[in-house]
């Protein structure tokens, strides 16, 4: 496929062949709707054994298999299947279409189908999961589950590959977020006809087109004596499905739309109160076909999204009369156009859409050759106006990250942490400093230290609003800044909150007292050596000892909490041998030292922290 616009190395992951043997046994699925997958293994022609791996899923035909309960028939992804499926700061989970998650757990819970994914991945061989229409959805969480499962940092595992035909949405804007922070996207490639409704179709909720719902299914289903029937694709009958299907889309897209411009105007947040919005998204490559052999690859999800929209327009009256059938019979010829795609050798990239031409008749260059593929698409002024500005959302978004020196958060780091051990040395004193003798320490190490908070609070609320990159909270110099930041600051933080009585407004700092910055950072960690939540939580620890030293401090006998001393005392060793605490937080005037120093001598003498503390 040539690669018209974009650079070579950003190309379409998925080849030619696997493309063509893809599509043929995903076919065959379809037409099997009584078994879950079907398999076949391809040998290269210098091996004996199979060197590749297809897995096709079978589509699904009744209203249940596509919706469930709720109106768009989301909910929450299961973690214990895809732990990658969310926001890793914002602690978001991502919502997957339900009905397609339960057939996939059917053919999870098929052992033949773990054990033959299990030898592929063990003998380095190449998985390429694929499937047609909800089939397609099928293969996309197989994919997921096996790169959340597979791929990790220090294995060399062939990542498997997802290529989908007239695929429905399967889940929101954390799909693509996650994705995309895993450097997963790529391995995803969507095929989608101009009018195929099936693609747009979770844009509405069930209850807007539900009448016509099944009569549809029946004619998408080859097992069905209405396959294909004209009857059922008559204008009076599929126009309202059709009609039904992209009102609601352009309710979604159009909310989408103003964000992506940065409107100021409030309508469409207030609209959004009262309009229930499908939360589904795109994720992944997007490969629009255009019918007439051209093909348009574009790979932000924001942009595949208007396109869903805006490329399903209806341009003249001749062709909303025909409209009707086309909308359903698009779903069902992806044989034929593919051929005549694959025949041309061509795909137009739309990269960087920021750049669009906005008017349809430039001809300069590359734009020639774009200008076509967009208009093949009906693409109007505004469709390209919200393509544009969804290429200069990504850019805002890395011009976001730019504002923060890396460098120089280094430096301050350093001065703080020259500053901690400057006063442990002068003064002993983190709580309540008598700063005025030590100007210059105050300036590269209190006045840093609350400049980097100020910073670390921006980058947060930027995560939380997702203004940031995706791949952001997965960049391994964010997370050793993150993690050395929290260890260096928040032991003290924690003394000082609890030394000023803020637990007495607030209550424990693990509350409501902890800030986003260290509960944010400390995610990233966990999420990057793959633990568990809570597994990186050591900063934490100097607030369970204070409120430990606050249940205790009223003892009548030592010997009743000896034990409970004594562990938070090897605790404290372990931390400080592994040089995740520093002397700083054993100064004269902490709560914990007054507290601990309170201790009967016989026991402080024999104390495996003794040397930490100055008696």
């Amino acid at each position: 496929m040539a690669n018209v616009s974009g650079s070579p190395e950003e190309s379409i992951v998925l080849k030619e062949e696997q493309m063509k043997k893809a599509f043929s046994l995903s076919s065959k699925a379809h037409k099997s709707p009584d078994k879950l997958y079907l398999v076949e293994k391809i040998r290269s022609n210098n091996r004996s054994s199979s060197s590749e791996v297809i897995i096709s899923f079978s589509g699904f035909g009744s209203v249940k298999d596509w919706f469930s309960e709720t109106p768009f028939g989301e909910t929450k992804i299961n973690l214990n299947l895809f732990p990658s499926l969310k926001s890793v700061g914002n602690n978001e989970v991502a919502l997957v279409n339900k009905a397609f998650l339960n057939r996939f757990e059917a053919v999870l819970g098929k052992s033949s189908f773990v054990a033959e994914v299990d030898q592929a991945m063990t003998k380095h061989k190449q998985i390429v999961f694929t499937g047609h229409s909800s089939g397609a959805a099928v293969a996309i969480l197989a994919t997921l589950w096996a790169l959340d499962k597979y791929i990790t940092p220090n294995t060399n595992r062939i990542p498997p590959l997802c290529v989908t035909f007239g695929s429905p949405l399967v889940g929101n804007h954390i799909f693509s977020h996650a994705t995309r922070r895993e450097k997963w996207s790529a391995y995803f490639t969507h095929f989608v006809m101009k009018y195929d409704i099936v693609p747009r179709l979770l844009l509405a909720p069930l209850s807007s087109f539900e009448q016509r719902f099944d009569p549809v299914l029946q004619f998408f289903n080859p097992k069905s004596k209405y396959f294909m029937d004209e009857s059922i694709g008559n204008y009076s009958v599929t126009s309202e499905f059709y009609m039904a299907v992209m009102t609601n889309a352009a309710k979604t897209t159009s909310h989408a739309a103003c964000k992506l411009m940065g409107s100021k105007n409030a309508m469409p947040d207030m609209l959004a109160n009262f309009i229930t919005l499908s939360p589904y998204r795109p994720f992944g490559t997007y490969i629009f076909c255009t019918g007439k052999g051209q093909m348009i690859g574009i790979r932000n999800p924001h942009a595949a999204l208007q396109l869903l929209f805006f490329s399903a327009q209806v341009s003249t009256k001749a062709e909303a009369a025909h409209i009707a059938y086309k909308c359903l019979k698009e779903h069902v010829i992806y044989d034929d156009e593919l051929k005549e795609s694959l025949a041309m050798q061509n795909v137009v990239w739309l990269d960087q859409i920021e750049k669009l031409p906005l008017s349809a008749d430039e001809s300069d260059g590359n734009i020639a050759a774009i200008n076509m593929a967009l208009n093949d698409l009906g693409l109007t002024l505004r469709a390209r106006m919200c393509l544009r500005a969804a290429g200069e959302l990504e850019k805002q978004k890395a011009r976001n990250e730019e504002k923060f020196d890396k460098k120089k958060f280094m430096r301050c780091l350093k001065e703080v942490e020259e500053y901690k051990a400057n006063k442990t040395k002068r003064v002993e004193d983190v709580d309540t400093s008598k700063m005025e003798n030590y100007r210059n320490d105050f300036q590269s190490g209190v006045l840093n230290g609350f400049e980097m908070a100020s910073v670390w609070d921006e980058i947060i609320e930027m995560l939380r609003r997702y203004e940031l990159p995706d791949e952001f909270e997965s960049k391994p110099e964010w997370i050793e800044l993150g993690t050395k930041y929290r260890r260096l600051v928040e032991p003290s933080e924690i003394a000082k909150f609890y030394h000023y009585g803020k637990n007495l407004d607030s209550g424990p700092y693990m509350g409501k007292g902890r800030p986003k910055r260290h509960r944010y950072t400390q995610r990233w960690q966990e999420h990057a050596e793959k633990k568990a939540e809570g597994a990186c939580s050591e900063t934490c620890f100097w607030a369970e000892v204070e409120e430990f030293r606050i249940r205790t401090r009223n003892y009548t006998s030592f010997e009743d909490v000896k034990e409970e001393v004594l562990k938070v005392e090897r605790e404290i060793k372990r931390l400080s041998d592994e040089g995740v605490i520093t002397k700083d937080v054993f100064v004269e005037s902490s709560t914990f030292v007054k507290w601990w120093k309170s201790l009967p001598h016989y026991h402080k003498e024999g104390s495996c922290i003794r040397n930490f503390i100055n008696v």
